[in-house]
């Protein structure tokens, strides 16, 4: 359930907020509301960052230009194993346990990531297999 809560921003700060709103194509309390859960989840988790993308807005990790729920699969594939996915995607242990961190606060949103990217792996693979049947024909 959501409650209201009151802000002043200066006259500088709310203009670019509805600068940015317009050019998101979301209102300025939408927005202000996404930097505020956004901003939390970074305190909570300083390797985290987020940006937008064909998928929407996800979760990042820092530096690496990879998103939460591609490391979250990698580990995955590599049996839970920290280590090894670390290896696999050449990336220091610390920051997959960060990943980690974040996908133990988030584990539904992340999974509903790596099970839409299966889907449309799924999809992509079917319409391949449906253009090959029809060259053969």
């Amino acid at each position: 359930m959501s409650q209201p809560l009151s802000v002043r921003l200066n006259d500088a700060t709310l203009a670019r907020l509805g600068n940015r709103a317009q050019r998101v194509r979301l209102p300025s309390r939408t927005l202000a509301q996404r930097y505020v859960e956004e901003g939390l989840r970074m305190d909570e988790h300083p390797l985290i960052r987020f940006a937008d993308g064909p998928a929407g807005r996800r979760a990042r990790l820092i530096g690496t230009g990879k998103d939460i729920w591609e490391i979250i699969a990698v580990v995955q594939d590599n049996d839970g194993n920290p280590a090894e996915a670390a290896r696999y995607l050449e990336l220091p242990l610390g920051l997959i346990q960060a990943a980690i961190a974040y996908y133990g606060a988030y584990t539904e949103e992340i999974n509903q990531l790596i099970a839409l990217n299966e889907q449309e792996t799924a999809d992509t693979h079917a319409a391949y297999l449906a253009g090959q049947a029809a060259l053969r024909r």
